[in-house]
């Protein structure tokens, strides 16, 4: 495979876009990067070569990334070369993964995954070989994981959320996200079809599944709230796919389902609508508020803003097999709709779409990402499939902004070959990307104008001991001068404050650097004083203070 390009570092998007045009091929195509540049590329072996590759999820050093004949454990502590630990076959989709402490729980929906997670498929049209739902594995020891139980779901489960309850150290909720037709009753004992009316019928319903954390064996279904009732019927008319036209009924299941336990809200992409959701009661899930948009076709993913005050939809135009970037796509297909929350409402602001035109061989259109911890900003990190990797700052929620990409050409010139990243998620200080084809992508943003070098290094700060990014956690920074530092350059950016109040504080956070103990703590408790008194004439007032009380932080963190 050829080297990773070196990207372009600049302020300002290169023009022409090099995305634009690049060259085709599966290990050779053209690449283009700017302001991000690739670490390495691991690509599939074995029996997951030729398999389609799923979503991500993190436990310590390891990534995982599920497959459609499997999962892979690698070993991500030096990015530059992933190790592979474990390889672990069981056939179905999407095999989305999330971890929680030593379990991973895995989707199933196709109907040719088995009990024994062999291959071969389930030739029966009904049959108790077979599992549509959950899979729930022990990974104490990842070199040999260890099946420990299925539960069992009436529509399978084509993705899932992990659901922590503050307070509850005892069990996790998973809610499963399953889109599939209605399993038999002889099949899974209990499942019904039926409209929206009948009470019993496995539609219009979310399930929710409890995991005692102390036996794990004894997961099960413990609600299934009815939170699609006297929902709107959709206004779109794109459509996902090619599939038949739906019924005139609002959405029956979501896509996908975003929780923020310390806030206690969650977004649901729910096919036609985006969901408010009221989780403080995990188990019982309580909706809140429903956004339509006309512009939106399949409403797939949500991410919530740090501080819980905003929260972005995507849209999976044509169900991520489709070119949907082509230069005839409207930039309000197959995008991002960003909200705020006000009151428990959805209040539409803007939309976000990768920029740069796509051919008819590249299947693109939003899909996964997750937030970027560059402290006071909402960045994300994004796939676009083919479109490649987009991370965009989206803190005016006005006015979302690229800011870095890396892209590659289509996987073949003359035809679409589904390829590109489906996930791409910030973890530690690196980017990880689960590609479809090519296996497993991992990347670092670069300083430039847009972020800076001590942006990154306050972000390289934050560690999570795991990382689901549909259970979004709060970022918190630690105190450090890394922190101090990228306030200060975030206020020379903006002109909040003034670049003589700039300089001196800089000058006086590298004396203090240079000091320990008492003499660091005085030299720092100075300098929040002078801060604290210069708020009053700054142009960013909110943000002086926040930089006030950061080295005010890092003045009592020392001893």
């Amino acid at each position: 495979m050829p080297r990773p390009v070196a990207p372009i570092v600049s302020m300002t998007a290169p023009t022409p876009d090099p995305r634009v045009g690049l060259k085709a091929g599966r290990w050779d195509a053209g690449q283009a990067a700017w302001n991000m540049r690739m670490i390495s590329t691991t690509p599939p072996t074995g029996k997951t070569l030729g398999a389609t590759h799923s979503d991500l999820a993190f436990a310590g050093k390891y990534a995982i990334q599920g497959n459609y004949n499997g999962f892979e454990l690698y070993d991500i502590s030096n990015p530059a070369k992933p190790v592979l630990a474990q390889s672990y076959l069981c056939p179905a989709s999407q095999n989305d993964v999330s971890v929680y402490r030593n379990l991973l729980f895995m989707s199933s929906e196709s109907t040719n995954s088995r009990s024994d997670c062999g291959f071969g498929g389930v030739p029966d049209p009904v049959s108790k070989d077979r599992v549509r739902g959950i899979r729930v594995f022990d990974i104490a020891n990842v070199k040999h994981p260890k099946l420990v139980t299925s539960v069992q779901t009436c529509r399978g489960s084509h993705t899932h959320t992990v659901v922590t309850q503050p307070g509850d150290n005892d069990n996790v909720y998973i809610y499963v996200s399953g889109t599939a037709r209605v399993r038999s009753a002889d099949e899974v004992p209990g499942c019904a079809d039926g409209g929206i009316d009948d009470p019993k019928t496995a539609r219009f319903r979310l399930e929710v599944i409890k995991v005692p954390l102390a036996a794990p064996e004894r997961a099960a279904i413990v609600s299934s709230p009815r939170i699609f009732n006297d929902l709107p019927v959709p206004a779109g008319g794109r459509g996902r796919g090619n599939g038949p036209p739906s019924p005139p009924t609002g959405p029956n299941q979501c896509h996908d389902i975003t929780v923020y336990p310390e806030i206690g809200l969650a977004g649901g992409a729910c096919a036609g609508l985006g969901l408010l959701l009221d989780i403080r009661d995990a188990a019982h899930p309580v909706r809140l508020d429903a956004a339509a948009d006309a512009n939106m076709s399949f409403w797939h993913s949500a991410t919530f803003s740090n501080d819980g005050t905003k929260i972005l939809f995507t849209d999976e135009w044509g169900g991520g097999g489709q070119p949907r970037c082509r230069d005839t796509d409207k930039m309000e297909w197959g995008a991002d709709a960003l909200f705020t929350i006000e009151k428990n409402k959805l209040v539409f602001h803007a939309y976000y779409k990768m920029p740069a035109a796509q051919t008819a061989q590249e299947n693109c259109v939003a899909h996964n990402g997750s937030l970027i911890p560059i402290p006071d900003r909402d960045v994300m990190v994004q796939s676009w499939y083919q479109g490649g990797v987009s991370v965009f700052d989206w803190t005016d929620v006005e006015h979302p902004k690229e800011i870095a990409y890396f892209d590659r050409g289509p996987m073949d010139a003359n035809r679409l070959v589904s390829a590109g990243s489906w996930s791409a998620y910030w973890y530690h200080w690196v980017i990880v990307s689960s590609e479809i084809a090519r296996g497993l992508d991992i990347y670092e943003l670069v300083p430039s104008g847009l972020i800076t070098e001590n942006e990154l290094a306050a972000a390289k700060t934050v560690k999570m001991t795991y990382w689901n990014t549909q259970d979004q956690q709060r970022f918190v920074w630690p105190p450090s001068f890394a922190l101090v530092r990228a306030y200060l350059d975030q206020l020379t950016r903006s002109n909040g404050l003034r670049s003589e109040t700039i300089t001196t504080a800089r000058t006086t956070l590298a004396d203090a650097e240079r000091r320990s103990g008492s003499h660091r703590k005085d030299v720092l408790t100075e300098l929040a004083s002078q801060l604290n008194a210069a708020t009053a004439a700054a142009g960013d007032q909110a943000k002086v203070r926040r930089l006030s009380a950061a080295v005010t932080d890092l003045a009592n963190a020392q001893r």
